[in-house]
């Protein structure tokens, strides 16, 4: 009684799952289908009984068809189908990317009478996947470098250094405010430097006390101190062949000082507890937010350590300082998380835009990611408003004293750059092309796009 009951309701219960399903005859002619098939594929079940299961166009059909076997589809001459990627295309011609489990139906007998496909529609998961891969594309695009955003040419000065430092085996000091991305800049000349398959170490100097950092740093053998129950080896040796970068390295200790110029000038370590040099070949980026000059004329910082490390600065503007980038830096920021939050906002109102034109910016590009985190929360609409920042930005009046302009879009912003490269040199379009580190059809093709004519600009 229950097995007769149970053949009445399976249609019902077929048409409750979320899959499509899909069963064919020997010759491949659709002989049922479930509602979410027909949903799925934008056909009715009319339209598909009846139908060869070609109407769907599954691009794996396709390929079977071409092989001289025999057989009018794989899954006949394997038996199954297990967890394949394919696509169909709708009846109004979008494609389907999905999911395909198959599997044939025998008679008691053990003959074939045909076969049922499971199919689960994987399109959301496709385009998040292509959208996720666009922003990549959009990150390595010339609007960024390395993960750094940025089109002033104050930032360009900073991607040329990385390009320049990268290629040197010379110590790196990076420059500037917190929350400037120094971090980046390390992590841009490690990626592509000469030392790139090689380790790449990150030390915080302000977190730890004296005798942890040179324990972090160095390493240290059993009993060196209480609670060293075994011997541990050191960033340095961690980092041997690759680089280590030293963050805030304003703040270590002056003992620990001279130990780092010993492993600049003979390149060797010592673990905490023991006298045996252990030989490390590591190339040292360090970075700070404070004023070395005055922490070496304060008696803070050793001067021998300070030219030491001082080979190539590179100087990170803060963010008031290059208001340029703001609109590009914001556009960036509302991309990744609407990515990562999937709330439909569609964008930023333009009074919201001028007010992060106006804002003096204390913390620099962490703080502008940080205003968009919380914007994401409080906003429950299409737009970002101004009122959707945090009360410190939305209540601050005008910290800047020049006007606030409308933010120029993104071929403004082009245009003008390339007319103030080609006043620097006197229209010459090669050596504009130098400047602005693009190739010389490009600024032919940004003039024609741009209607820039030398003999108007000059």
């Amino acid at each position: 009684m229950f097995e007769q009951e149970l053949n009445i309701y399976w249609e019902k219960v077929v048409d409750t799952i979320k899959d499509g399903i899909m069963i064919v005859d020997t010759g491949g002619t659709i002989v049922s289908v479930n509602r979410a098939l027909e949903k799925m594929m934008g056909y009715s079940k009319d339209e598909l009984l009846g139908s060869s299961c070609a109407i769907l166009k599954c691009n794996i059909f396709e390929y079977a068809q071409q092989n001289k076997d025999g057989h009018w589809c794989v899954l006949f001459k394997t038996g199954q189908m297990s967890m394949r990627k394919c696509t169909f295309i709708r009846k109004d011609g979008k494609f389907v990317h999905a999911l395909k489990n198959a599997s044939l139906l025998k008679d008691s007998n053990g003959n074939v009478m045909g076969a049922v496909e499971t199919i689960t529609d994987l399109s959301e998961i496709t385009e998040k996947d292509y959208q996720i891969e666009a922003f990549r594309r959009e990150l390595r695009s010339e609007n960024g470098f390395h993960g750094i955003i940025g089109t002033s040419v104050a930032m360009q000065r900073v991607f040329d250094l990385i390009r320049n430092a990268a290629q040197s085996e010379a110590p790196v000091i990076i420059l500037g405010e917190s929350g400037t991305g120094k971090e980046l800049v390390a992590k841009a000349i490690h990626e592509i430097g000469l030392r790139n398959d090689k380790p790449f170490i990150k030390v915080n100097c302000a977190t730890l006390n004296e005798s942890l950092l040179e324990s972090e740093l160095f390493g240290h053998v059993k009993g060196a101190y209480t609670g060293a129950y075994k011997d541990r080896k050191g960033r340095f040796e961690a980092a041997h062949n690759g680089i280590i970068f030293l963050d805030e390295i304003g703040d270590l200790p002056l003992s620990t000082q001279v130990k780092l110029l010993r492993v600049l000038e003979e390149k060797v370590i010592e673990r905490v507890g023991d006298n045996i040099p252990i030989p490390v070949n590591v190339r040292i980026i360090s970075a700070t937010n404070r004023n070395l000059k005055r922490l070496v004329a304060e008696g803070h910082f050793r001067k021998d350590l300070y030219y030491r490390i001082n080979v190539v600065p590179i100087t990170v503007a803060p963010l008031r300082e290059r208001i340029d980038d703001i609109p590009i830096l914001a556009e960036s920021f509302f991309r990744r998380i609407r990515l990562k939050t999937d709330k439909k906002i569609v964008g930023i109102s333009n009074e919201a835009m001028r007010l992060l034109m106006s804002y003096a910016w204390p913390g620099n590009v962490r703080e502008l990611k940080g205003i968009f985190e919380y914007a994401f929360v409080t906003c429950q609409g299409a737009m970002i408003e101004s009122h959707h920042f945090p009360p410190s930005i939305y209540h601050e009046k005008n910290t800047r004293q020049e006007p606030v302009l409308p933010p120029l879009t993104k071929n403004e912003i082009k245009k003008q750059k390339l007319i103030e490269a080609l006043k620097k040199v006197g229209g010459n379009q090669t050596e504009a092309a130098k400047l602005l580190g693009i190739s010389r059809v490009t600024v032919w093709n940004q003039m024609k796009k741009f209607n820039v004519n030398p003999k108007m600009v000059f």
